[in-house]
């Protein structure tokens, strides 16, 4: 137990800054425990609010709001990665903020985060950082193509990010202007074989707990499909990146749920990036565990005991319903082994994520 531990009892307000379908899944779990949930967001409304009891409609940046809203709740957390680090760190002020306003800080910056996992020993793919037109040059030079270079900040499912396949000069113009002339960093490719996450739980009293590493295909960016177990060629370095993930938890005095995503290579796990909120590619274990990612988050930062992290079937998969394959509900739930989840989003468009669907398959994958 910490200095700084907090419990939280059922019947108390869980604040949560965002108002997106992560949000709407932690107030579920959140409800079911018996909490009320008061959501802060820029936007009107959002999926968080058919579940919300509260909802502070107001920019990040307005100050008196969010105290306003730091005083109405008993413990807050987010559900996104790209809230301004300056509002985490007045609400930390105020109140207790789980995950800490550090992790966001160092999450929030992709060289931050390399620098911070190589750190703590953690295998990334090679990277160079990228301030202007000259220093991308210099950077293809030392890294070489094909690589990918990315904004340092709010990348988000493919978004802020664009592939180089050659050193010439107007592919370097091409780049360096779709990203906006923003501060970046360049990474070299990687030979990898299945990319994969490891989803943790770290409780107020430093417990940590597991779940499954899925196996995670993403099409154009964005998570298409997780499934469990992942391939034998996987699971072998599950527990290296485990003892990453771990490290890197301990390092910040994580609090909630913790993601880590990999690539499988021949010299073992390599590091792509983290998410310090719960994970798209856990969505599964909302039927697939004992205990969902969402409710072990509510668990962890209202410093309650964790539950189990363990499958309740030989495997699970789960795909997103990206744009307009929501429209698809009805064929979905004629698969009596489908668990269809919507968020409620009024439009579909291309790219949007407007749902995902879980299998849960009692002979393995497949049957």
């Amino acid at each position: 137990m910490t200095a700084d531990m907090k419990i939280v009892p059922p019947g108390s307000t869980i604040g949560i800054v965002g108002g997106g379908q992560l949000g709407r899944m932690i107030g579920m779990a959140a409800v079911q425990l018996g909490y009320r949930v008061h959501i802060f967001a820029p936007e009107e409304s959002g999926p968080a609010a058919d579940i919300a009891s509260g909802w502070t409609h107001a920019p990040y940046e307005d100050d008196v709001a969010l105290t306003g809203f730091a005083e109405a709740v008993d413990v807050i957390t987010y559900e996104f990665e790209n809230v301004p680090s300056s509002a985490v760190a007045l609400l930390a002020k105020l109140g207790h903020v789980r995950p800490n306003a550090r992790t966001l800080g160092t999450a929030q910056d992709r060289l931050l985060e390399k620098s911070f996992v190589a750190g703590i020993d953690g295998r990334t793919a090679p990277y160079a950082p990228v301030s202007s037109r000259a220093e991308l040059e210099d950077a293809v030079a030392r890294i070489g193509t094909p690589a990918i270079l990315k904004t340092t900040r709010f990348g988000y499912d493919g978004k802020g990010q664009v592939r180089l396949m050659d050193d010439a000069p107007e592919t370097l113009d091409h780049a360096w202007a779709e990203i906006g002339c923003n501060p970046a960093v360049l990474e070299g490719f990687v030979q990898f074989e299945y990319e994969f996450s490891v989803i943790l739980v770290r409780g107020q009293d430093g417990a940590v707990r597991f779940w499954d590493s899925p196996h995670n295909v993403h099409v154009d960016g964005i998570l298409s499909t997780s499934t469990v177990p992942a391939p034998e060629s996987v699971q072998a370095l599950v527990p290296e990146a485990r003892a990453i993930a771990a490290r890197v938890a301990q390092a910040l005095d994580y609090v909630g749920v913790l993601t880590l995503e990999f690539f499988a290579g021949a010299a073992g796990p390599i590091f792509n990036e983290m998410a310090p909120r719960v994970h798209n590619s856990g969505h599964w274990t909302i039927e697939g565990a004992v205990t969902s990612q969402f409710e072990n988050h509510v668990r962890a930062v209202c410093g309650l005991p964790l539950g189990s992290t363990a499958l309740v079937v030989p495997a699970v998969s789960m795909q997103n319903l990206i744009g307009d394959q929501a429209n698809d509900w009805e064929s979905i739930l004629a698969d009596e082994s489908a668990h269809l989840h919507l968020y409620g989003k009024h439009e579909a468009r291309a790219g949007r994520k407007m749902g995902h669907v879980t299998r849960l398959h009692l002979g393995g994958v497949g049957a």
